[in-house]
């Protein structure tokens, strides 16, 4: 398991349990998030953990799995906010910290839409 694994699995904690103290010192402080659906950059730790303390609804989360390797992490969660169901792919990059469990720099987030198969290859497939 590597140092960053561990501190992310604390930010996904952290976040489900909405403890924006030990969330924010999962991250750097010149943390980025990014959002490449809707083209949004978010830059600093102050800034990020408001965008997640001020974000609507009743939402939580469920880790379905961690892959992580040293500096860089990726985690696939599952997510409700009311009866809203999603997933996101969350790439995760950090530092080496002293103390050996490092901080946060970089976190990119895909949020994938669902959409119907194209028709004509119902014969390879099976619908779950």
């Amino acid at each position: 398991m590597t140092d960053l694994r561990k501190t992310v699995e604390r930010f996904w904690a952290a976040a489900e349990s909405r403890d924006w103290t030990a969330f924010a010192e999962t991250l750097a402080e010149d943390v980025v998030y990014t959002l490449p659906q809707t083209r949004e950059r978010i830059a600093g730790r102050e800034r990020y953990v408001e965008f997640n303390r001020e974000y609507p609804g009743d939402w939580h989360l469920r880790t379905e799995r961690i892959v992580a390797e040293p500096g860089q992490v990726v985690t696939w969660a599952h997510f409700t906010v009311g009866l809203e169901e999603m997933y996101a792919i969350t790439f995760f990059t950090g530092e080496a910290g002293e103390s050996g469990e490092g901080r946060i720099t970089s976190i990119t987030e895909f949020w994938p839409e669902p959409y119907e198969p194209p028709a004509g290859r119902e014969h390879l497939s099976e619908r779950y």
